[in-house]
């Protein structure tokens, strides 16, 4: 058994769906379980839409629909299939305007129309183009999160919900699934996060035990660095699953931050491919790589983070400091990216300013605060950093020659990454001089 997760810009128009019908239907003897996302744009277009309403607008809700009626036309789909959505979408955005208000738990009703509509136009041109296939609202098939809107997770238990689920489908039809939503125990809808559908694909895939995960999406698996940034960015074919997983957290635009965690739990191997060439390799994500030439994996970053400085004699020798100084973070609910210490003062980075301002209030008692914006933190990945001599000469060397300033380090004891803080204005032309140095002048 095979779960095939199919970004945004895979489903994006009939031109991307027929791509993705061949790939499936070659897959086919696989029992492939197909996991999609909205098509590109419809997850922005709704959400615009309910703070539109949320405003007062009249008619929030046209371009959304306008640009789903769109794709299902171009699919063939009949006008009947999505109709009763439409209306939906009306309705629900009708009573936000009259509220005038958009809570979480509507926000999040209105941002699961996407899915839950391209996977029906989906099946059906699947279908009508000869590969029998059906589609499902994940929580129909035993997805059930939490309340956490926003931000859900599956309950204990889900795991058996969807074997049973799974096992009364028709083995000869394609399933097309839902990413990103789910429902709660008393049937609210929710979902799990932006880009959320990479981690619906793992988790669907670690219920149900099947071999392998395809994540496809529009580049070339996992690359050495941003494209974007570096055009000669280079495909990483094998890697590990805690490689892969600190590149997602600090940026690589590939895969979302917690994707990997439910295959790593039951040792699933990820595949991520790109949709516009099937044929390329693409990168397996494992739990035991093969041995790789070059000590570096890839480079990430993340941007507009905060640097909240808390200097303090008093931290000189005193045990327990620094206990107080992360007890004051959580109470606030700043998530620590990062951390750096000396004898008398620590810094950490956050990206949420208004939780880092409440840190800093918490912290003005212990000592002077101070607090830079505007930064990024620049990592490099790789296994074999802790073993190999220079590694951070050659890093720290390349970001001299390239006149950036490095504000901050972290590399604990045999880390896989090696952590900067720099200016938001520096990356390209950090990310640039280190891929130069660590992938092209070797």
């Amino acid at each position: 058994m095979l779960v095939m997760k199919f970004g945004g810009s895979s489903v994006a128009n009939r031109e991307q769906i027929e791509k993705v019908f061949h790939i499936v239907e070659g897959r086919r003897a696989r029992r492939p379980v197909v996991v999609s996302s909205a098509h590109k744009g419809m997850t922005n277009a709704l959400i615009a839409a309910g703070k539109a309403a949320a405003r007062g607008e009249v008619d929030a809700g046209a371009a959304a629909i306008r640009l789903q009626r769109g794709i299902a036309e171009g699919l063939g789909a009949p006008e009947a299939l999505l109709a009763p959505f439409y209306s939906e979408i009306e309705d629900l955005l009708r009573g936000v305007r009259l509220v005038k208000e958009l809570s979480p738990r509507s926000l999040d009703y209105i941002a699961s129309f996407g899915e839950r509509m391209a996977v029906r136009v989906i099946a059906d041109f699947f279908a009508r183009e000869g590969l029998p296939s059906s589609a499902h609202d994940v929580w129909d098939l035993g997805f059930v999160t939490d309340s956490v809107f926003g931000s859900a997770r599956p309950v204990e238990g889900y795991e058996a919900r969807m074997q049973a689920a799974f096992a009364a489908l028709p083995a000869d039809v394609v399933p097309i699934v839902t990413g990103f939503v789910g429902k709660n125990e008393a049937g609210e809808i929710t979902t799990v996060g932006r880009n959320g559908s990479d981690l619906t694909a793992t988790l669907v895939a670690a219920a149900l035990g099947v071999d392998e995960v395809e994540i496809w999406s529009d580049t070339d698996g996992v690359m050495s660095a941003d494209p974007a940034l570096v055009k000669v960015a280079q495909n990483i074919p094998t890697m590990s699953f805690d490689e892969a997983a600190e590149l997602a957290y600090f940026g690589s635009r590939v895969l979302h931050p917690e994707t990997l965690l439910p295959a790593m739990k039951r040792n699933i191997p990820v595949r991520v491919l790109n949709t516009n060439r099937p044929e390329h390799r693409g990168t397996v994500i494992e739990r035991q790589p093969g041995p790789r030439p070059q000590a570096v994996t890839s480079i990430a970053y993340k941007e507009g983070q905060r640097i909240l400085t808390v200097t303090s004699p008093r931290m000189f020798a005193q045990a327990g400091f620094l206990s107080r100084i992360f007890e004051a973070a959580s109470r606030s609910g700043t998530v620590v990216d990062m951390v750096a210490t000396s004898e008398i003062s620590v810094s950490l980075t956050a990206a949420d300013p208004e939780a880092l301002d409440r840190a800093a209030e918490n912290l003005k008692p212990l000592g002077e605060c101070r607090m830079l914006s505007g930064k990024t933190i620049l990592v490099v990945v790789g296994h074999d950093l802790p073993s190999r001599a220079g590694i951070g000469r050659s890093i720290l060397g390349a970001l001299a020659d390239a006149q950036v300033n490095v504000e901050m380090i972290s590399y604990a004891a045999g880390s896989i990454n090696f952590s900067m803080v720099i200016d938001d204005a520096d990356v390209g032309r950090a990310v640039t001089a280190l891929h130069g140095t660590l992938f092209e002048h070797r």
